[in-house]
This record gives C-alpha cells, sequence and structure tokens, in this order.
C-alpha cells in the first residue's frame, strides 16, 4: 500500500471515530412547530441542540443551516427517538458545518422537492462533516409510480450516513444518491455505514437502485466514498442494487440478502470490493458483483446460494465498448479478482452481453486463489467471447464442475462445509486452498439500523388472516369485503351472490370456496373487482358468470385503479371457472391501467369459455423506456375455449437492460378458438413483446391465433417445448435473439367444415396434460 493511501486512511478512520463519540451538547432548545424551528436555527451556536417536540410534523420543511466545531456540532434531534413523525410534504436541508441530524422518522407521506433528505439547502450551500444517525424513512413513497425523487442526496465532503433504517421506496428515483456534480462535492470522503436498506419492491423500470455513487456523467471522477458494514435487506428496486459511476470507492462488510440484483461497477476506475457477504437462498433473480471499466479489485467476498443468470450472475464480467462513449460500457481492464468463495451459486459469467457494439472483451485480468463449490451443477461457467484476457490461477472447484472452456487455473478439490459462529455454511479448506472467512464487521439485521425501530416485515401476504364465512344474497361479498382486514378470507358457500356496486380491494384479501356445487358470482357494474393502490386478491373455486353484466364495450372482472398505483399487488386465480364475458365487445377477465405493476399474475387450473375480450393485456407501458406492467406471469393447467382476443398480451418496450423482467410461463394448457376475434389487435392468441423469459411447454392449441413472440432487448431465456397446433398458424418469432424450439407439432389437415372436429371435454385434456401431448385429443366426429 501506498504511504500516501496508508494515512489517507488512518485520519479518516480516525475522524469518523473521533466525529462519532458522544459529543457534549448543552443549551437544549425544545421547538414545536416551523416558526419556532427557524428561529432556534437562526440563534444557534456549536453545542445546541434543536430539539423537536414529539408529535406529527405535518407539512414541515426543515432547513438546517449553521457552523458547529469538530468539539461542538449543533444537533437536531427528535424528543423522543421515534416520537416525531415527519409527515405529508415534509422534508429535511441541511448544510454549513459539524451538523448532526438525529432520531427523526419520515413516513406517511412524500416529499414535494427532489430530495426527502438533502445535504445542501442550495446549489452552493453545501453540508460538510456532517452526519445522519439513526433516522428512519419508512415507505414515503411519491403515489405517482414514474414521479422521481431521492430518499437522501448526499452532496459537500465528509459526510457521514449511519445507522439509518430507509424502508419501502416504491416510485421512480435512487433510495441514497452520492452527488459529484460540482467540485465541492467530489473526492469527498463520505462514509455510508451500518444502515438498513429494508425491502424495495421491483420497480419494474430503470430508476430503482437503492443506492448510486455518481452519475455517467462524473464517471470518470473519483468518489472516495466508503460504503460499509450496510445491510441489504430484499432489494430489489432493478438489476443494479448499487450502482457505482464513479472511482475509488470501498464496498466493504456489506450484506445482501435475498436481493434481486447485483452490486455493479457501472462506471468508474479503482474500485474495491472486500469482504461482502451476499446470501440468496435460491431466490430468483438473486446475484453478486457485475465488473465493468478499468483497475477493479474484487477480494474475500463470500456468495452463497445466488439464482440469477446473465446481469444477476453470482459473479458477472462484461463486455465493453471500443472507445465507449461515457454513459456505455468501458473494456474490463486490470480487475483482480481474488480469494473470493462462490458457494452453490447457479452462474459464471463472462464476456456478458457480446454483440456488435459491446465487443471490447477482457483484458489484462486476473481470476485467482478462488473457491467455486457446487456439487449438483455442471455448467456453472458461461463465456460468450475471448477470455485470452484473464489470467485463471489457483482457482478450486468440486469435482463435478466442467472447466473445458479454460485452458488451465482450476484445481479440483472435495470439501466439507462447515457452520461457523454466524450458522453460514463455509468450506472446510486445507493446504495451499484459500482460507475463506466473514469479516468480523460483517452487517447483521441486528446491528444495522436503529435498536428502537421494528425490522418486522410490514406485508401482508395474502390469505394468511380471518376466515369470514358468508352466503349467497345481494351484495354479501360487498359488505364482507368492506369489513375486512389485511390477509382475511371470505369463504363463500355455494349458491348465487349478486353484486350491484364494485367491490373495492385496498388490502390483500381471498375469496375461497371449496363447495363442491361452485358459488356462483354476478355482477351489474363494469367490473365485479377494483384492486386499489395497497390491494391484492386471490379468487378460488368460484364460478364468476358475466350474464348480469351491463350491455357496456369494455367490461372486467377485474380491473386496476385507473391512477397510478405505487404499491405492487398480486392476482391469484385457481381452481375458478369463468362464463358468458361476452355481452358486449372487450369484456376481459382483467383490465390493468398504465402506471400498475403486478408482482405476481397467477392462473392455475381454471377454464375460460365465452369471452369476447381477452384473459388480460398487460401492454399499457408503450412509451418504450423499459417499463412494463407484471414481473411474473403463469398459467398453468387451465383450458381456454371460444376467446375472441389474446390470452395476454404482455409488453415490455424499448432496450434498456436495468430490469430483467417480464417473465412469462405457459404450461400445461389447452386453447381452442383463440384470438379470432375481429377486434383482436395483436391478431395472436399469445403475443410477447421484449419479456426476458418465456416458457411455453405442454400445451394444446386449436383453432386459435398464433403464438407471436417478439424478442428485441437483452438475452431472454425462450424456450419452445412440446406444444401441439392443430389448424393453429405456426409460431412468430421476430428479432435476432436466440431461443429454443422443440418437439413442437403442427398440423393442418383439409377440414369438411369447422365444426368436423372438436377437442375432448376439458377433464380429459386435463388429465393428459403432460409432457409429450399427442394429436390423439383431438378426434374426429
Amino acid at each position: 500500500m501506498k504511504l500516501s493511501k496508508f494515512l489517507f486512511l488512518i485520519f479518516t478512520s480516525l475522524s469518523f471515530s473521533l466525529f462519532s463519540c458522544k459529543l457534549p451538547i448543552s443549551n437544549k432548545i425544545l421547538v414545536h412547530n416551523e416558526k419556532e424551528f427557524n428561529t432556534a436555527v437562526l440563534n444557534a451556536k456549536p453545542g445546541n441542540a434543536i430539539v423537536l417536540a414529539n408529535g406529527i410534523w405535518q407539512n414541515t420543511a426543515l432547513i438546517f443551516k449553521g457552523k458547529g466545531t469538530f468539539n461542538n456540532p449543533i444537533t437536531l434531534e427528535a424528543e423522543e427517538k421515534g416520537k416525531v413523525i415527519l409527515s405529508g410534504s415534509s422534508y429535511l436541508q441541511i448544510s454549513g458545518e459539524y451538523l448532526v441530524v438525529k432520531g427523526l422518522v419520515f413516513r406517511n407521506g412524500f416529499t414535494p422537492t427532489s430530495e426527502v433528505i438533502s445535504f445542501k439547502t442550495s446549489s452552493k450551500d453545501l453540508a460538510n462533516n456532517c452526519r445522519l444517525t439513526e433516522c428512519v424513512i419508512d415507505n414515503y413513497s411519491n403515489p405517482e409510480r414514474q414521479e422521481s425523487d431521492y430518499w437522501i442526496g448526499i452532496y459537500g465532503k465528509n459526510n457521514r450516513i449511519d445507522h439509518n433504517h430507509l424502508e419501502g421506496k416504491r416510485n421512480l428515483g435512487v433510495t441514497v444518491a452520492v452527488r459529484l456534480n460540482t467540485v465541492e462535492s467530489q473526492e469527498n470522503n463520505h462514509r455510508i455505514d451500518h444502515n438498513y436498506f429494508g425491502p424495495r419492491p421491483i420497480l419494474g423500470s430503470n430508476g430503482g437502485e437503492t443506492l448510486r455513487i455518481g452519475t455517467s456523467h462524473y464517471s470518470l471522477t473519483k468518489s472516495k466514498t466508503i460504503v460499509e458494514s450496510n445491510y441489504f435487506d430484499r432489494c430489489n428496486g432493478e438489476v443494479e442494487i448499487i450502482s457505482n459511476k464513479s472511482g475509488s470507492n470501498i464496498y466493504r462488510y456489506n450484506t445482501f440478502f435475498e436481493s434481486q440484483g447485483t452490486l455493479t461497477i457501472r462506471h468508474g476506475r479503482g474500485n474495491t470490493i472486500d469482504g461482502n457477504l451476499f446470501i440468496g437462498n435460491n431466490v430468483p433473480n438473486t446475484g453478486g458483483i457485475r465488473v465493468i471499466n478499468e483497475d477493479q479489485t474484487i477480494i474475500n467476498n463470500v456468495l452463497i446460494d445466488l439464482a440469477g443468470y446473465r446481469f444477476r450472475s453470482a459473479l458477472t464480467i462484461m463486455n465493453g465498448v471500443p472507445n465507449s462513449p461515457i454513459n456505455r460500457y468501458n473494456q474490463v481492464d486490470n480487475a483482480q479478482i481474488k480469494n473470493n468463495a462462490f458457494i452453490n451459486c447457479n452462474n459464471i459469467q463472462f464476456c456478458v452481453g457480446s454483440d456488435k457494439e459491446r465487443s471490447a472483451v477482457p483484458i489484462n485480468s486476473t481470476i485467482a486463489d478462488n473457491i467455486f463449490y457446487n456439487e449438483k451443477t455442471v455448467n456453472l461457467f458461461d463465456v460468450f467471447d475471448d477470455i485470452s484476457g484473464i489470467k485463471f490461477s489457483n482457482n478450486y472447484i468440486t469435482p463435478n464442475i466442467d472447466t473445458k472452456l479454460f485452458k488451465s487455473g482450476f484445481k479440483k478439490s472435495t470439501f466439507q462445509l462447515v457452520k461457523n459462529e454466524m450458522g453460514i455454511s463455509l468450506p472446510k479448506t486445507k493446504g495451499s486452498e484459500p482460507q475463506i472467512k466473514i469479516n468480523a464487521n460483517i452487517a447483521t439485521k441486528e446491528n444495522t439500523g436503529t435498536d428502537w425501530y421494528s425490522k418486522a416485515d410490514k406485508e401482508v401476504a395474502l390469505s394468511s388472516g380471518k376466515t369470514i364465512k358468508v352466503g349467497p344474497g345481494m351484495n354479501t361479498l360487498f359488505d364482507a369485503a368492506v369489513n375486512s382486514k389485511p390477509g382475511d378470507i371470505i369463504e363463500l358457500s355455494s349458491g348465487e351472490y349478486i353484486t350491484t356496486k364494485t367491490i373495492e380491494i385496498n388490502h390483500p384479501i381471498t375469496f375461497r370456496s371449496t363447495q363442491k356445487n361452485m358459488p356462483i358470482l354476478l355482477f351489474e357494474k363494469q367490473a365485479l373487482f377494483q384492486i386499489e393502490n395497497g390491494g391484492s386478491i386471490a379468487l378460488e373455486g368460484l364460478h364468476i358468470d358475466g350474464k348480469e353484466s351491463p350491455d357496456y364495450t369494455g367490461n372486467s372482472v377485474i380491473r386496476t385503479s385507473k391512477y397510478s398505483m405505487n404499491r405492487n399487488y398480486n392476482l391469484i386465480i385457481k381452481d375458478c371457472k369463468f362464463t358468458n364475458l361476452d355481452v358486449n365487445n372487450s369484456f376481459n377477465v382483467v383490465l390493468v391501467a398504465k402506471n400498475t405493476m403486478a408482482n405476481k399474475f397467477l392462473v392455475e387450473n381454471s377454464s375460460f369459455d365465452k369471452i369476447s375480450g381477452s384473459i388480460v393485456q398487460l401492454d399499457k407501458e408503450t412509451d418504450d423506456l423499459g417499463i412494463y406492467n407484471a414481473e411474473i406471469v403463469k398459467f398453468e393447467n387451465s383450458s381456454f375455449s371460444n376467446i375472441a382476443g389474446a390470452i395476454v398480451e404482455l409488453y415490455r418496450g424499448g432496450t434498456d437492460e436495468s430490469t430483467t423482467g417480464p417473465f412469462l410461463e405457459i404450461n400445461h394448457c389447452v386453447f381452442d378458438n383463440v384470438g379470432n376475434g375481429k377486434k383482436n389487435k395483436s391478431n395472436a392468441s399469445v403475443f410477447v413483446h421484449g419479456a426476458q423469459g418465456i416458457e411455453i411447454m405442454n400445451n394444446i392449441f386449436q383453432n386459435s391465433k398464433a403464438v407471436n413472440l417478439e424478442l428485441i432487448v437483452g438475452e431472454p431465456v425462450v424456450n419452445l417445448l412440446n406444444n401441439n397446433f392443430f389448424k393453429t398458424e405456426k409460431t412468430l418469432v421476430s428479432g435476432n435473439q436466440k431461443f429454443t424450439e422443440k418437439n413442437n407439432s403442427f398440423v393442418n389437415p383439409d377440414f369438411d367444415g369447422s365444426a368436423n372436429y372438436q377437442l375432448k371435454q376439458n377433464s380429459e385434456l386435463k388429465a393428459k396434460a403432460t409432457d409429450g401431448l399427442d394429436l390423439g385429443l383431438i378426434q374426429k366426429k
């Protein structure tokens, strides 16, 4: 280590340690409203503490300016931690020297400005040597999903952000951003440590990073920010959990728990990733470290049970763009990847993104002294271009892993997994094998955030509450829903249920029946259910009949709010029957609006007959900005007959690669006369544009429009397998992406008339809907 760097680390460590000590504070000033606060700020002297009185501070602008000293900062604090709630349109701005803010909670509102907490009060008045500690921002999100803001914007120099609790950002924008847009904020020596970054749901577009340091405009600038001992708990906003876009930053001792993304060195040179822990628990899309640009050091990290691929692999080494523009991909050069352990991870990928533009392969790089443990996988490694610029040496792998893609650099060894004091299983190594340990300073859920604000899950699952029994009649379902609590189950007996009012779903609620004779649901409004922000719905064992619906175009059984929803929803349909949704044109089963997002849309063991519209059109985000309406869409073991529109229209436009959804699965289903309606604009039985995962397997299509797959972005995984197409147009696939198509049968015999052939009864189809379907399911009358 160079002497100057060593002295810098000693100085910054000492400064932060001293600044973290409890400092003597005198002259506490208790304030009860914004006017009293402004007067106190105006008169504050070093050593003063401005104390916000307990209570709810509604629509309050806290402009905290002052000059404290190293030994006597000026403090802004809560009278009691957790009992000062800033709500409505409240926000905080800080500028000056040696200011400390602690114990505040932002909840039940959103900022009217660009940042909830800003380390500046104007473009020239920045915060230096200031500290934000033990503060909470909880679900303080703009209700407009695509309206952008930051929760914390960090400017100036030598600031510390520590032991804060940040959870539930649901709108566009980075949770915490370090800004380098002026010289006064560059080479800043900030320290971001011991924060709890709670769950951030899937945004469904770019702009969902949890932490970003710099931007592409300043990516050649040094930030010198230390990010250490933070806990990232299910931070799923987008592919980049951390987006590094500057140089000389250090990421160490952080824990990433079930987070669907990666620590991404997107731009910037000379960054270090040291001693971090990634725990995926095989949750889909959980990733590790993505490497781009020059002089990156990745050492001593432990990555366990990560299931992601491509940009979300456990280790992703990218291809770059020759003479890259500042906002694209610089070539990987001099990456040092050493002494890391990859335990039961699914994918390690090199030269990812290789195409005509990204043709600059990694050079002058080393991958050495790492352990790759996986006793279940043979093809752990993928190589998409020339890897001669990477030197592999002294890496240890389990004997089953195939290394034929590499000339040398791997040694096979058997390892025993042994639990450490944290209960984490690590390979027990011997001899010259790399010694893998988890650093004593590693972040845990317990040693991060505050000790007075709960980290318990706030999301309520479907079918987790009480059971409410309800009988048939007029509006009995409506009344039961109004009186339900989050997670409740409304259990229906047999009979007819007539609803004259749309049932608003404001929280997770299940409508269920286990009766042999399905209860029949009739409705007289344009929609039976409307999912509002915060709502989710499950339908199980019900017969929904549209014969009493109004004679209007655009009816639906379920619709989302027409307004922006910043809370994702789940929609589950199991063991249900839908009939007679054809009183007018375009009667859809589900109708969604723009700026809404489903985490999961699931149809299972259900039948649909006589529908003048579609099952669902998830195609409202047509601005081609990488935004979409559902993450996981799945149809399984279900039958669809006489459907005028498509079963699903799923659209993700643009070429942005910051998200890796949506994912579509259609398995063991039967399509009979699907998509032939004159108003079917997609002219397909299934229409998919831009999805990143498509699996259409073991299905029967008869007398239906084609499956149309437009593969236009990323490297989607597409499997079209074991399907039978009878009197159905051949599948259309456009785009230059690879896909797998096997064992599909297309049969178009001469017909005596459209009625001379038919499908056997659905019950028999379901019984035979297994791998390797055959045309024996289609019989001649």
